[in-house]
């Protein structure tokens, strides 16, 4: 697939959110593949650990991929914190990160609540990718060598161990379509193809930085209809 290079170098970023199984991870990694743009994803943690001066295995417990994470003894290092300030202090860290790295530029970000933190920014194009739980669960089988029964229940733990942090961490649900400018359903397509069309949407997002605001949304550059618009009746129904 031909790219636009100089349309796409206007934008700062992509967020990947994903449905655990989904294979969004790969698609991620593909995709900094094809722009050479850096991948954000475990590398975030190793630099928040860092800058917390604690152990990376620690940090990890405050992070949506830690599914049975405890209230206790998260921030060893510095045990007079109390536990709502250890997690205050990882997501203040955390956001400072991904918000550098947005303001960077070139960036891949995978998770960390990326499609949050950076939904007001219009040089940022904001990806979910999902699949049913069936092919999740055999997806999760094949890589990573799990049982059925396995599988499915490493899926279900992830998928609640994502949906809780998104609602304690940002009050929102990652399911909403709204926080998105593209959902892809890798039911069909294969990882190049929706590398493909991530491409593609960063071409048409990166087209429409120079528009005014008040020019966006899905009114712009159409005509009003020629008649009075009016809803579809069932045959037979009386108008009345």
């Amino acid at each position: 697939m031909d790219m636009n290079q100089q349309a796409i170098a206007a934008m700062r970023a992509v967020t990947v959110s994903r449905e655990y199984g989904s294979g969004g991870g790969e698609i991620a990694a593909r995709l900094a593949r094809r722009l050479g743009w850096q991948l954000i994803d475990h590398a975030v943690i190793e630099q928040t650990a860092r800058e917390l001066e604690v152990y990376e295995t620690e940090v990890e417990k405050h992070d949506e991929e830690y599914v049975e994470s405890t209230r206790s003894g998260i921030l060893g290092r510095i045990p007079q914190f109390p536990a709502p300030a250890e997690t205050r202090a990882y997501q203040e860290t955390m956001g400072h990160i991904i918000l550098t790295a947005a303001t960077t530029g070139h960036v891949v970000i995978v998770g960390r609540g990326g499609q949050v933190l950076l939904a007001g920014k219009r040089d940022v194009l904001h990806i979910r990718v999902v699949a049913p739980l069936e092919l999740r669960v055999a997806y999760v089988t094949h890589r990573e060598g799990l049982s059925l029964d396995a599988a499915r229940i490493r899926v279900q733990a992830k998928d609640r161990a994502r949906t809780r942090h998104m609602q304690t961490q940002y009050q929102c649900q990652h399911e909403d379509p709204h926080l998105y400018d593209l959902v892809i359903n890798t039911a069909v397509l294969d990882p190049d193809s929706a590398v493909d069309q991530i491409c593609l949407a960063l071409e048409g997002k990166a087209s429409r930085l120079s528009v005014p605001v008040e020019q966006l949304g899905p009114a712009a550059g159409l005509a009003p209809y020629p008649g009075k618009p009016a809803d579809f009746r069932v045959p037979g129904q009386s108008a009345g």
